[in-house]
C-alpha cells in the first residue's frame, strides 16, 4: 500500500470529503487531491508535519504514515545518529535473524 492509498483509505473511512480534511489539516483540497492520487513531484511531498496532523485527524498510525510516505520518525532518527554502528549492523541481518532477535 502506498501513502496516497493509506490517505484516502483512512479518509473514506472517516466519511470525510476532500475538502473537509483539508479544512481541518489546513491545506488546499487540490494539494490533497494530489496526495491521494500520488500526482506530487518530490519537492511538494508532504512535510512530516502535515503527516503527523493528517495522521491525528484521521486516526491513523503516524509511524505507518511517516514510513509509507518515506520519512523516518523522529525518535528512530534520533537513535540511529546515536547509534548508527548498531543500526548499521541490524540493517545488514536478514528478516530471520531480525524475527529471532526481535523474540529475545
Amino acid at each position: 500500500m502506498t501513502f496516497a492509498e493509506r490517505v484516502r483509505e483512512l479518509r473514506k473511512g472517516k466519511n470525510l470529503t476532500l475538502r473537509e480534511l483539508a479544512s481541518e489539516v489546513d491545506i488546499n483540497f487540490t494539494y490533497l487531491s494530489k496526495i491521494e492520487n500520488g500526482k506530487l513531484d518530490f519537492s511538494e511531498y508532504p512535510s512530516e508535519k502535515l503527516i503527523r496532523k493528517l495522521a491525528a485527524v484521521l486516526e491513523g498510525d503516524v509511524d505507518e504514515l511517516l514510513l509509507l510516505a518515506e520519512k523516518i520518525p523522529d525518535e528512530i532518527r534520533k537513535r540511529v545518529i546515536e547509534r548508527p554502528d548498531a543500526f548499521r549492523r541490524f540493517a545488514r541481518l536478514d528478516d530471520a535473524a531480525l524475527d529471532k532477535l526481535l523474540d529475545v
